[in-house]
């Protein structure tokens, strides 16, 4: 399927789909918009992604975040593999699990290489999501599916370094979070590639991934050792 490469580039400047109808705000989302535009590499006219590209940027270098079992994680430690990363919370309603089903159905589509993508789901809610529940929730989707989180100021800074904008807005006695909908995708050296809209249906999605996996070519698979000859 031929892709725009306009509509690419114009991808990656379309950062903020925001959930609810206060997804852009005035000249501080615009200022998020134009990041990409500033940022984008110049070959980016040229690719035949369907996401955005936005490699080179400085869009989320790193993250320090801690995994349900109390584990602080980086990027480094899932090199080898694309990692696919959204910004949400478990009581969500739409948006979250619509991007996390989505990630389920790319994980099938990309066959083989499916084990060799990563999803990353990082709670902007920290208040609800305690360890156990982000844990139930991504692996109600997928096993290997892993939830991330932060304190409320450690947060803060990592989604402006990956230029994600959240906010908690009241429904009555509780809350919800409105935030930025779109997913990451790093390729397997750990560099930032993609931008991929919510939009994006999962066989787009696996075909900029599977492009992208091609110049990393999977590890072979050792062959098990020979049997020790016995001896008489």
């Amino acid at each position: 399927m031929a892709v725009d490469p306009a509509a690419s580039r114009a991808e990656a400047q379309d950062m903020v789909f925001r959930a609810g109808k206060n997804w852009l705000r005035g000249l501080g989302a615009l200022a998020v918009l134009g990041a990409f535009t500033a940022a984008a590499p110049l070959h980016a006219a040229e690719t035949k992604f369907h996401g955005g590209d936005i490699t080179g940027t400085e869009t989320g270098k790193d993250f320090s975040l801690t995994d349900p079992d109390g584990k602080v994680r980086h990027l480094a430690d899932f090199k080898g593999k694309a990692v696919l990363i959204f910004f949400g919370f478990t009581q969500c309603p739409v948006i979250c699990p619509t991007a996390l089903s989505r990630a389920v159905e790319i994980k099938k589509l990309l066959g083989a290489d499916g084990a060799r993508l990563q999803v990353l789901f990082v709670s902007v809610d920290p208040e609800r999501d305690t360890p156990e529940i982000l844990r139930g929730y991504t692996q109600a989707f997928d096993p290997s599916f892993l939830g991330l989180t932060t304190d409320a100021a450690h947060l803060k800074e990592t989604a402006k370094d990956f230029k994600i904008t959240y906010e908690k807005v009241p429904t009555g006695s509780s809350y919800t979070m409105d935030h930025s909908v779109v997913s990451y995708l790093y390729d397997p050296a750990g560099r930032i590639r993609l931008v991929l809209n919510h939009a994006r249906t999962a066989e787009e999605c696996a075909q900029d991934i599977a492009a992208i996996l091609k110049d990393f070519p999977a590890a072979p698979v050792a062959a098990p050792p020979s049997p020790t000859p016995t001896e008489k």
